[in-house]
C-alpha cells in the first residue's frame, strides 16, 4: 500500500486481509509488509489505544519517570513509547515479532534495546523482575498473542511495578476477552498482582469488520505486581 492510498477503505481492506492469516509466519509476513505505512494507517482508523495506555500508566506512576525502565511488548513501530516519552518516561526496551516493525522502532531513537520474539512460542527475551512498567497494546486479541502471555508480562515486572494491557471488546473479540478477563482474575486470586484500574472505552477505533459500523469499544487494564 502506498502512503498516498491510505484511505479508510484501503486501510480496512489491509486489516481484514490480516484476519485471513492463520499461521504465525503469515502474521509476521503481514506486519513486515504493513510496517512502512502502519502509523499513517492506524491514524486513519483513529486508533486510540497507545495514547490511552500511556495516560493510564501516567495517572498511577508516582516514582521518578526519567529513571523508570519500561518494557514495551509487541512494540510495533514505537507508538506507545512515543506517547510515554511525552509523559516523561525515557528508558524503553521493545519486543516484537516483526523485524521490519523493529527496524522502524529502531529509527525512532526511543529504545535502548530491541528484541525479536514470537509471543506464545518463545519466552520473553528479557530478565525477569527487571521492569518498572510492562505494557502491551494491541496484541492481546483473537489470532494474536495467547492469553498465557499475561504471565510472561507479570514475570518481567518488578514487585510493585505496573502492567498495562489493552484488548478490544467488540463482537469479534468477545470470546478472547472473556477468557482474558478470567485469566486476569485468576492471577489476582493467586496474589500475583492486584487490579488498579479497568477503563472501558466506547470509541476505541473505527470498525473494520463487515458486521460492525462506526467505532468499536475496547478496554485498558492496569495491574500492580505484588
Amino acid at each position: 500500500m502506498s502512503a498516498d492510498s491510505n484511505t479508510f477503505e484501503s486501510v480496512k481492506a489491509a486489516v481484514l486481509s490480516a484476519h485471513k492469516s492463520t499461521t504465525s509466519e503469515e502474521k509476521i509476513s503481514f506486519y513486515n509488509r504493513w510496517a512502512e505505512n502502519y502509523e499513517q494507517d492506524v491514524a486513519v482508523l483513529d486508533y486510540r489505544a497507545p495514547s490511552l495506555a500511556a495516560e493510564c500508566i501516567s495517572s498511577h506512576f508516582s516514582s521518578a519517570r526519567e529513571a523508570a525502565l519500561v518494557l514495551d511488548v509487541a512494540c510495533g513501530t514505537g507508538l506507545v513509547a512515543k506517547h510515554m516519552k511525552k509523559l516523561g518516561f525515557e528508558h524503553f526496551v521493545g519486543v516484537d515479532g516483526s523485524e521490519v516493525m523493529l527496524g522502524k522502532a529502531r529509527q525512532s531513537g526511543l529504545y535502548q534495546d530491541l528484541k525479536q520474539c514470537m509471543l506464545g512460542k518463545e519466552p520473553l527475551p528479557v530478565q525477569g523482575g527487571r521492569f518498572d512498567v510492562v505494557v502491551i497494546v494491541g496484541a492481546l486479541s483473537v489470532g494474536n498473542a495467547p492469553i498465557s502471555t499475561t504471565r510472561d508480562l507479570c514475570n518481567a515486572t518488578k514487585p510493585g511495578g505496573f502492567i498495562c494491557m489493552t484488548t478490544r471488546s467488540n463482537q469479534e473479540n468477545s470470546e478472547y476477552k472473556a477468557a482474558l478477563d478470567s485469566e486476569l482474575r485468576k492471577m489476582e486470586e493467586e496474589e500475583l498482582w492486584t487490579c488498579l484500574e479497568v477503563t472501558k472505552v466506547k470509541d476505541w477505533e473505527r470498525a473494520v469488520s463487515e458486521k460492525e459500523d462506526g467505532y468499536i469499544s475496547g478496554v485498558v487494564y492496569l495491574y500492580k505486581k505484588l
